[in-house]
């Protein structure tokens, strides 16, 4: 399904805004956008209506980013020295190094993109200068959160840190070999015997285990267990093996090992995360801060 774009051919390459004495043009926008209005494109294949509402959203968000790009590079120009040329080309090489192996693929693939290397060049730099701006910007205003801060955050958001019923387990896997191996369900049988006649679980699991990653010692939801496994284990108790369990890929026996019903993680044990959010939160709205004084002092206008 194709989709008639809201913005016409014709203004490809009309202005749209500009930034103290930079331009912004459509075309610009269009490729700034270009990736995320692909996968919109994927996504709402069959939703027209949505897809030009989320459209118009991506174009406004990056019409935004570029205007913010250029609020802070005339800030860079006005406020700092120039870049010296030797650390341009440090940082270009570094860049075709990361992203092209060498310089003549790079030219190549710049050349097929319609891209000179000047163009390439500039784009380097100018991504530095950004991201040093935003990074010295954010670095000088220290965040403190305070517990407070974080214990209300914590009553606020109580969903956030829900946690389904949890299980410590053991399991012994065995492997088919194909969709018709019976031997892999005789083999489980006589495992499980053993287990019910008194043999060590771990000792076995240790000789016949084929997967090593089921004997981690973790708490894991049961939600995320797969059904066979998660109907058989919401039956047991700490202590009890499952019968063998057995699936088109492979038989399972699982012994729980402990047992934790659905709970809010408590406060100490998701202090960090929240912490981490917070700071987040702070770090956007200083930088959306910085950028609004920026803007006060610029000339922006658009068409």
């Amino acid at each position: 399904m194709s989709f008639c774009l809201p913005l016409r051919a014709e203004l490809a390459d009309g202005i749209k805004a500009i930034v103290n004495d930079k331009v912004i043009t459509y075309q610009e926008v269009n490729d700034q956008v270009l990736p995320a209005v692909d996968v919109l494109r994927r996504e709402y294949a069959d939703q027209p209506g949505m897809f030009d509402q989320k459209y118009n959203d991506t174009l406004a968000d990056g019409l935004e980013t570029l205007i913010e790009n250029q609020l802070i590079l005339h800030e860079f120009a006005t406020k700092y020295n120039p870049l010296p040329d030797s650390a341009v080309d440090d940082l270009v090489q570094e860049r075709i190094k990361d992203r092209f192996g060498d310089r003549i693929t790079c030219i190549k693939t710049l050349q097929a993109q319609g891209m000179t290397f000047e163009k390439f060049r500039q784009e380097v730099r100018d991504q530095y200068i950004i991201s040093e701006l935003r990074f010295r910007n954010l670095s000088g205003e220290k965040i403190i959160i305070s517990p407070y801060k974080i214990e209300t955050y914590y009553r606020l958001h109580q969903d956030d840190f829900k946690v389904g019923d949890e299980v410590k387990l053991k399991m012994i896997v065995l492997n088919k070999s194909s969709s018709d191996d019976t031997a892999t369900r005789k083999k489980a049988d006589e495992i499980l015997a053993d287990i019910k006649k008194g043999s060590a679980f771990d000792q076995l699991a240790a000789l016949y285990s084929q997967d090593t990653q089921q004997q981690r010692n973790d708490w894991i939801e049961v939600s995320v267990l797969r059904k066979e496994l998660a109907d058989a284990v919401a039956l047991l108790k700490p202590g009890q093996t499952t019968e063998v369990i057995e699936t088109p890929d492979n038989c399972y026996i699982v012994r729980v090992v402990d047992v934790k019903p659905a709970h809010v993680k408590p406060l100490d044990e998701v202090r960090g995360t929240i912490e981490s959010t917070l700071k987040a939160q702070e770090q956007k709205e200083s930088g959306d801060r910085w950028i609004q004084s920026l803007k006060k002092k610029a000339y922006i206008r658009f068409f």
